[in-house]
C-alpha cells in the first residue's frame, strides 16, 4: 500500500483518488477550497463535478497543504494547467529531496512555452516527475468503466511503479519513457478539440470532424517530433487516442466550448457556460509560440487561435482550411514515375 495525496479536487482527481483507494492505497485529496472540501467531508461526493460517484468514508480530505504533501510516497497534481506553477510553487518548501509527483493535467504555458512537468521541475528541482496520460474522461473513469492510459517516466523503474500502483481491472497502465511526447499530444489534442467543436456548432457532420481529427494529429505530431518527441507516441494512446476521445465525447469540455463557439458565443462566454478550465484556450497561443520556433505548420490551429482571439467567424476559418495551397498527403511516400506516365 502506498501513502497517495492528490494535489487538486476536480473532476479529474477525485476520479483518481477513487481508483487508487479501490486499489488498496491510502489516499488524501487536497484543495484550495474550503467549501469543496467541506462538501465531499459531508458528502463524500463532489455533486459539482462528478455527480453520483461516491467517495469511501475513509478517504481523507484537507485544505492543509503542508499536511497533504509531507511525507507521502506520492504525490498526484491534479490542478488545472493554469494553476500549476502557482500550486508547484507553494507545494516546494514541503517537498522531500527525490518526491515522486505524477502530473496528470494537460497544457503548454503560454509565455514560457513549457510542458507542465518542465514547469513542475522548475519549481520544484528535487522531485522526481512523472506524467500520466490518454483516454480518460473522469466521468467515466469514476464509474469504474475500462480505459488504458500511458504512464511516462525518466526512468523504467518509476513508471513501473506507478503501473503497479495506479493499474486495475478497470485501468490498464502501459508505460513509456517519451515524456515530452505524452504531454504534447495531452495538450495540443484540446486545442483539435476546439476545431472539431466549432465543427459540431456549425452543424458539420461526421466526414468533417473524421477529417478534423486526421489532420489533427499530423499537426501535433509533426511538431512534436520537430521538438524530440517520438512519432510512434503520436499514434498511441497519448496521440490519436486521446484526440479521438476528446474530440468526440460528450464528457468533453473542449469539444463542448468549441460547439458553443461554432454557435455563436465568444471564448469567454463559452468557457463561462461550461463552468470548467477549458485547457485548449490555454494552450492555443502556446501552441503557434511553439510552431514558430521550430519553424512548424500547424494550419488547424492557427485557425482556431484566429477564432478565439482574432475575432474570425468560425465559418470564414473553416474555408481558410478548405482552400489553403493543394498539397501532397504524405510527402514521405514516393512516387513511381513509370506508373504515373
Amino acid at each position: 500500500m502506498a501513502d497517495i495525496s492528490i494535489i487538486g479536487a476536480g473532476s479529474w482527481g477525485t476520479a483518481l483518488a477513487l481508483l487508487l483507494h479501490k486499489n488498496g492505497h491510502h489516499v488524501t485529496v487536497w484543495s484550495i477550497m474550503e467549501a469543496e472540501i467541506k462538501m465531499l467531508q459531508n458528502e463524500h461526493e463532489h455533486k459539482d463535478k462528478l455527480p453520483g460517484v461516491k467517495l469511501p468514508e475513509d478517504m481523507e480530505f484537507t485544505t492543509d497543504l503542508e499536511a497533504a504533501v509531507t511525507g507521502r510516497d506520492v504525490l498526484v497534481l491534479a490542478v488545472p494547467s493554469p494553476y500549476t506553477r502557482g500550486t508547484s510553487h507553494n507545494m516546494q518548501p514541503y517537498v522531500k529531496e527525490g518526491q515522486l509527483i505524477v502530473n496528470v493535467a494537460k497544457g503548454v504555458e503560454e509565455n514560457t512555452l513549457l510542458t507542465l512537468s518542465q514547469i513542475i521541475e522548475e519549481e520544484i528541482p528535487q522531485a522526481e516527475v512523472a506524467v500520466l496520460s490518454g483516454p480518460s474522461h473522469a466521468e467515466e473513469v469514476g464509474r469504474g468503466i475500462p480505459t488504458t492510459i500511458v504512464v511516462g517516466a525518466k526512468k523504467k523503474a518509476t513508471a513501473e511503479y506507478l503501473q503497479n500502483i495506479f493499474m486495475s481491472d478497470v485501468f490498464r497502465v502501459y508505460i513509456s519513457p517519451d515524456v515530452l511526447g505524452i504531454e504534447l499530444g495531452a495538450a495540443l489534442k484540446n486545442v483539435v478539440a476546439l476545431a472539431a467543436g466549432i465543427a459540431d456548432g456549425l452543424g458539420y457532420g461526421d466526414n468533417t470532424k473524421a477529417a478534423l481529427i486526421t489532420r489533427g494529429i499530423t499537426e501535433i505530431a509533426r511538431l512534436g517530433v520537430a521538438m524530440g518527441g517520438r512519432f510512434e507516441t503520436f499514434c498511441g494512446l497519448t496521440g490519436i487516442g486521446d484526440l479521438i476521445v476528446t474530440c468526440a465525447s460528450v464528457h468533453s469540455r473542449n469539444r463542448r466550448a468549441g460547439m458553443l463557439i461554432g454557435q455563436g458565443y465568444t471564448a469567454r462566454q463559452a468557457m463561462d457556460e461550461v463552468k470548467m478550465v477549458v485547457e485548449g484556450v490555454y494552450s492555443a497561443k502556446a501552441a503557434m509560440g511553439l510552431a514558430k520556433k521550430y519553424g512548424v505548420q500547424l494550419p488547424i490551429i492557427e485557425q482556431v487561435n484566429s477564432v478565439l482571439f482574432d475575432g474570425q467567424l468560425a465559418d470564414e476559418a473553416v474555408k481558410n482550411l478548405m482552400l489553403r495551397d493543394k498539397k501532397i498527403e504524405n510527402p514521405i511516400i514516393p512516387w513511381d514515375e513509370e506508373s504515373v506516365e
